[in-house]
């Protein structure tokens, strides 16, 4: 045992995993790259840690938590015109500036959306489930409400239902729903299992559709509330975040507490989302 391992600590692939600096087999590899250290000595697999200990990855501090309780979890309506970094060397809004200030942990989004791109977003304070939620092995759906200008014909969907060579490998749409419009606009709910970088416009894009409007409504069982308007969140009650554990296949821990500053915290922005004047509806 390392001079500074905590035995009844967790392991420290477990701890950056739900700290969500990435995947527990992506972290046992960073380990075992000799590039995480705990308290200012190389750390190796097997080893473990608590919050009391200064994990760092490549020389940068990362906040751990032992993970005793389930992770909160936030659905956030994203407008369009907001980048989903924490910052931007371009000073564009990101989605992180609306969400309520945490003590001790972070928000982890599950998944991105396009600069372009609305609609619903989840994040949470537990890396793992974060992970296990993007991961393809989950098999999880999501989806889109799209407008789009061209020509859609019975052949062209059924390209799409098929499948399509993309530049990244071959995509397709899960399921295709008309959703009314006249004229050159057509709109359209489409379903998919992956979230590859700008997948919807690009499977659109390969049959030489355009996508004018696109927002995501559905991620697996949770949906866009009709009421959320764009640019504010709302918190997950804890009984369906147990249910996105299980459709994680992870198994949820007890409710997590807030501390007094995260309450005033959460209490201050949604005053502020009460006060948005004229904000853009659904």
């Amino acid at each position: 045992m390392t001079d500074f391992e905590s035995p009844a600590g967790d392991k420290l692939q477990k701890l950056l995993a739900q700290a969500g600096v990435g995947s527990r087999r992506e972290m046992e590899k960073v380990i075992a790259d000799r590039r995480v250290t705990v308290n200012g000595k190389v750390a190796k697999l097997g080893d473990r840690a608590s919050s009391r200990d200064k994990i760092a990855v490549d020389g940068k501090l990362v906040g751990v938590a032992e993970q005793d309780s389930a992770g909160r979890v936030l659905i956030y309506n994203k407008p369009e015109g907001e980048i989903c970094s924490r910052s931007d060397p371009e000073g564009r809004k990101t989605v992180f500036e609306r969400l309520p200030k945490l003590t001790g942990s972070r928000w982890i989004a599950v998944g991105r959306l396009d600069f372009n791109t609305s609609g619903l977003m989840i994040f949470t304070t537990d890396g793992q489930l974060a992970n296990a939620l993007m991961h393809p092995s989950s098999e999880i759906d999501r989806e889109y409400l799209c407008r789009v200008l061209g020509n859609v014909s019975d052949v062209v969907l059924q390209r799409l239902s098929d499948g399509v060579l993309l530049e990244d490998g071959t995509a397709k749409f899960t399921d295709i729903v008309d959703g009314g419009g006249e004229g050159a606009n057509h709109w359209y709910y489409v379903a998919l299992m992956e979230g590859r970088n700008r997948e919807v416009r690009r499977l659109w894009e390969s049959q030489e559709i355009q996508v004018s409007r696109l927002k995501r409504v559905r991620f697996g069982g949770v949906f866009l509330p009709s009421k959320l308007r764009q640019g504010q969140w709302q918190e997950m009650p804890y009984k369906e975040v147990q249910e996105l554990y299980k459709m994680a296949g992870m198994e949820a821990l007890k409710p997590q507490k807030m501390m007094p500053k995260e309450l005033q915290s959460m209490e201050r922005q949604q005053r502020k989302n009460r006060g948005i004047k004229h904000p853009r509806r659904n």
